[in-house]
């Protein structure tokens, strides 16, 4: 196997593996949590952008209720339920 082949087969196991779905550790509905995850950063700075936008004129509550709508919960935890 030459370096493009393994370049090209490690690219698509890593695109593959990384979904995004609402977390399981939920402070509201799990969407700055699972955003967080997807990005692998600190879901507080995901919450200040949440607010920073919120105070901006409202739009951050349309987004996060988009975002809730659209963005899946993960699997497994909705088999726990």
């Amino acid at each position: 196997m030459n370096y493009n082949q393994f370049f090209l087969s490690s690219s698509i196991k890593i695109m593959k593996t990384r979904k995004l779905y609402r977390s399981n550790e939920r402070r509201l509905l799990g969407v700055c949590g699972g955003i967080a995850e997807y990005f692998n950063i600190d879901p507080v700075i995901i919450r200040l952008l949440w607010l920073f936008f919120t105070m901006l004129g409202g739009c951050g509550i349309l987004l996060y209720i988009i975002a809730w709508i659209v963005i899946p919960s993960r699997p497994d935890y909705n088999n726990n339920k």
